[in-house]
Formats: C-alpha cells, structure tokens, sequence
C-alpha cells in the first residue's frame, strides 16, 4: 500500500455507470493540458460530458463523416466522434469509444483543417 501525504489531491471515484477517459495518444494529451490551461471550466464539462454520455448526439458533440468517421486501433475499427468543449469556440476533441472507455486521439486548440 503506497504511503499518503498530508495535501494529496483525493481522486473523484467514477460511479459504476461512468466511463473511464484515457489517452490514445501523447498528442492527445499535450491538447488536453493546452485546452486545460486555456478553457478549464469548459474542460471541466467536457469531462463530465464524456464519462456519462460520450455517444449522445448534441450540437457539440457528434460523430464524424466521411473518412474520418471511422478509426482503427488494434485491429479493431471505431466509430470517431468529434465533441466541441465550446459551442462558439473553435476547440475540438477527436474521441472512440470501446467498451466502457473513452479514448482521447487527437485534440485541436483550433478547428482541424480535416473538417473544414
């Protein structure tokens, strides 16, 4: 058992219906901490957002078209969603989802030339 210290953060617990969010990619992750430090509430409900609903169609989050709608990650093909943490702004988040986990793949500060 690992020693606590006095000040650690204590983690939120998912409840059993939650998804897990996870990194697909360290680019992915370098996006996340750049919207963090730019937009944290809005990220904040990003991250409630997609532990609870990750698959509901809403005007900022849908699923992508064409070529981009699908991805393939070990052998297995994944429909992407794409959700805005803003309805204004021009963020964008590039998601799959397998089983109970959300995998963050790619995630844009400004609106990806892709689906422009």
């Amino acid at each position: 058992m690992t020693p606590t210290k006095k000040g650690n953060l204590v983690p939120r617990p998912p409840k059993r219906t939650e998804y897990e969010i996870r990194f697909a990619t360290t680019n992915a992750q370098r996006g996340w901490r750049d919207l963090v430090a730019t937009a944290r509430n809005a990220m904040a409900d990003t991250w409630d957002f997609l532990t609870t609903t990750p698959l509901t169609t809403t005007p900022i989050n849908y699923r992508l078209r064409g070529a981009l709608g699908v991805i393939t990650r070990g052998g297995k093909t994944h429909e992407r969603w794409q959700h805005k943490p803003t309805l204004k702004g021009s963020a964008r988040i590039w998601f799959y989802v397998d089983g109970s986990t959300v995998f963050l793949e790619q995630i844009h500060t400004s609106h990806p030339n892709q689906t422009k």
